[in-house]
Order: C-alpha cells, then structure tokens, then sequence
C-alpha cells in the first residue's frame, strides 16, 4: 500500500477512535485534528489549523466559565451551558468549516455529539460552541494562508536549476495568532562565512550529520532519523500528556492548549519569515561547494549527503528548533517551572523506539540538536532558533489569555 495513503487511512480511522486515557473533550479533538492534518499538509499548515480549533475551544468553554480574558469574544450563554457540547462543537465546526469536503469530519462531530445525552444544557452548548467558532473562522479567513507559491529561483537566463517547489515561501505573510507581526523576533542574520564559527560548525555537521557518517554515535542516529516527523504530531502529544498527568480542569485544559498551539503556529509563522529574509545554503550545498566560500578551512565533499531528504526551504533559523521551543517555552512559562510530569513518544519514522523526558528543556534540546545528527542544521542556527522559539513562547504565555479581573467577567 502506498505510504501516503497508508497515512489517510491511518488519519481516518483516528478521527473515529475511542478517545485516550485520561483524555477530555480538549484533548480528544486536538488528537483528532493532528491525526486530520498530519498527512494532508505541510508542517506550518497544520501548525495553524491546530491553533483555529484550540482558541475556538478556549473561547467556548470560558464564554460560560468566563476565568480568563477571551483570546476572540466571550459570547452570551446560559450558565448552565455544557462545556464538553460547547467544545466539541467549536472544534467540529472550525473543522468543517476549513475543510467542508471532508465527510468524515462531519460524521466525527456527530458521532461525538451523540455520545453526550440530549438536554437544554447540551442544546446551549451546541450552539455557543458553533457561533464561536464561526467568530473564530471569519477572523482567521482571509490570513493569508492560502496564497499560492511565487518564489522565484536563482538562476540566470538559460541556466538550469533544481525546480521543486519550495515550502511555506508565502507563509511570512499568514497573520500571527498572537505576535504583532511575522518579524517581531526575526533574528540577526547568519554568521559570516569567512569566520572561524562557520568553519567549525561546518566541520561538524560534515562530520557528524552525513548520511553514512562514522563519527555519530548510535544514539545520534537514532535521534536524528525520530525527529524526522515535523509539525503537530512532534509536539502535541506532549502537550496532551502533560495535561492528563497534571488533571487539568477543562478550562485549564483549553487555555493551556490554546497558548501552545498558538506559539507553535505563531513559530512557524515567524521562522518562514527569517527563511526566505535570508535565504541561507543548507549543509548539502554548502559542503558540495566548500571550496567556494572564502574560508580556507572548509574542504569540499562533491557527494556529501546527509541522512534523509532536506526539506525544501532554506536553512536558516531552524524551524525544527523554534517550534519545539515556542512550545516548550510556552509549557514552562504557563507552569512556571521547566519539569514536567514524564512523557513518552514514539516516532514512525524510527520504529520500535520510545523516547521519555520529565523537562521540557531536554525536549526541546534533543529535538534541536538531531537536526545536527540528520545534517539539516548548522549548530550557531540550532541556538538561534531555540532563542527565538524561547521568546515567542514567553511572548505568548505572558500577554494572551490572562486570568479575567472583575471588570472583564461582568
């Protein structure tokens, strides 16, 4: 069977699956929409498609415990509304509002429905949860996303070049969930190629994150072939994890997976952004052309490769690492310490493998740092792109969803 149909089917039958231990209504829809997205688009879009369904939850469920400053609109409801119909609704509907197409979106949200028994209260939620989230879909509508790719290669008139179409070119322009614009924390640019730095963290990914390299140890290569999976489905599990282990309440749940959706969507947003603003070489071409770059202590590999495919967009920051770090950073601030209940993940694309952590930090580290081990990033990228993610994440964490005064509950 063809993998990405194997991924379809796979996606499929989650969305109708028995939801996980300890799971609520937050957390059950969050696993069905990262099951939804994970085989249908690229990384940054299913960063965003996650982040319109969490902060419709979020919004939902405090319109009736309204403990919290509302990332869109508190909306008129009764008291008595369910929270669990409200949610599940908001999620269903911004669902299959985005993807109308989808029969089985429609048959999940109604499966779910069912599941909750027919009263006033769940007649209430139902409908909050729908005029939110269709709030929540007109805000988001015209965001930029779906802009088609214009990137224009280098080349001169008559020279060929490599023509895959890139990812995300466009998605600098998609409007940030919570920073004030997609450069508010763009960094400074790449270090200069004539530096020592640049030689060293050459030498190193040449050595170390080469597709048959000798030097990475057994735990290197394993890490870098786990962190092969990108986007919601390398993070989110976490975050449900540390949810069911701290027994969050629903609106706890909700903000706290709104927050870190948003600062993964918003990373995703403002690491494009520094991408295509610098357009720096990743490894592979950089090593193939090492004896181009003024820096006499690089030495060229006219067949280096580095351990999987790399990704079809430029080097530098790395994506990888802000991403992760948005949301680890989130994490900490909104607990306000770095520990965490342990948490485990397994990885498709490294079988039989299950990796556990009790600190974010160390989360965060491994996922960065096995962009070394794949030969995707350059170390000084690696750190800047933790910094960067640390930021957004603190960002977010600290000036959205605040708790409500009295003021805003009236």
């Amino acid at each position: 069977m063809h993998a990405n149909l194997r991924k379809v089917l796979l996606a499929a039958t989650m969305l109708g699956a028995a939801p996980s231990a300890f799971a609520d209504v937050i957390t059950e829809w969050n696993e069905k929409a990262v099951a939804f997205v994970t085989p249908r688009m690229v990384p940054a879009a299913g960063q965003r498609v996650v982040a319109i369904m969490q902060v419709a939850m979020f919004d939902a469920v405090n319109s009736i415990e309204r403990r919290y400053r509302p990332y869109l609109a508190a909306l008129p409801t009764a008291a008595t509304a369910s929270k669990e119909a409200a949610a599940a609704a908001a999620a269903g509907t911004v669902l299959v509002g985005l993807y109308p197409q989808e029969a089985e979106l429609k048959s999940a949200l109604a499966a779910y429905l069912a599941t909750i028994p027919d009263s006033d209260a769940k007649s209430a939620g139902i409908k909050l949860g729908e005029a939110v989230a269709a709030k929540v879909l007109e805000a988001r509508g015209k965001d930029g996303a779906d802009a088609p790719d214009a990137y224009r290669y280098k080349t001169k008139p008559g020279v060929y070049v490599p023509t895959p179409i890139t990812v995300s070119s466009t998605w600098s322009n998609v409007k940030p969930f919570a920073l004030a614009s997609a450069s508010q924390f763009r960094p400074q640019p790449p270090i200069a190629l004539k530096s020592e730095q640049w030689a060293t963290d050459y030498n190193e990914i040449k050595e170390l994150g080469g597709k048959n390299s000798t030097k990475r140890s057994a735990r290197q290569t394993e890490d870098a072939r786990f962190w092969l999976i990108t986007g919601p489905q390398s993070s989110e599990p976490v975050v449900r994890q540390i949810v069911a282990a701290k027994k969050m309440s629903l609106i706890d749940s909700a903000r706290f997976m709104a927050l870190t959706a948003m600062a993964g969507a918003d990373a995703a947003i403002a690491v494009f952004d520094a991408k295509y603003h610098y357009e720096f070489w990743r490894p592979i071409t950089a090593i193939r052309n090492g004896d181009n770059d003024d820096n006499p202590a690089t030495e060229r590999d006219a067949s280096w490769q580095p351990i999987d495919n790399t990704p079809m967009h430029p080097e530098y920051p790395c994506a990888h690492c802000i991403i992760s770090g948005a949301i680890s950073s989130a994490i900490e601030t909104a607990l306000g310490t770095p520990e965490i209940p342990e948490v485990t993940m397994t990885s498709p694309t490294a079988p039989g493998v299950t990796h556990r952590w009790n600190n974010i930090g160390a989360y965060n580290d491994e996922v960065s740092h096995a962009r070394i081990w794949a030969g995707f990033h350059y170390r000084f990228s690696v750190r800047v792109g933790q910094d960067m993610g640390r930021k957004i994440g603190e960002h977010v964490v600290k000036n959205f969803l605040q708790p409500a005064t009295l003021a805003d509950a009236r």
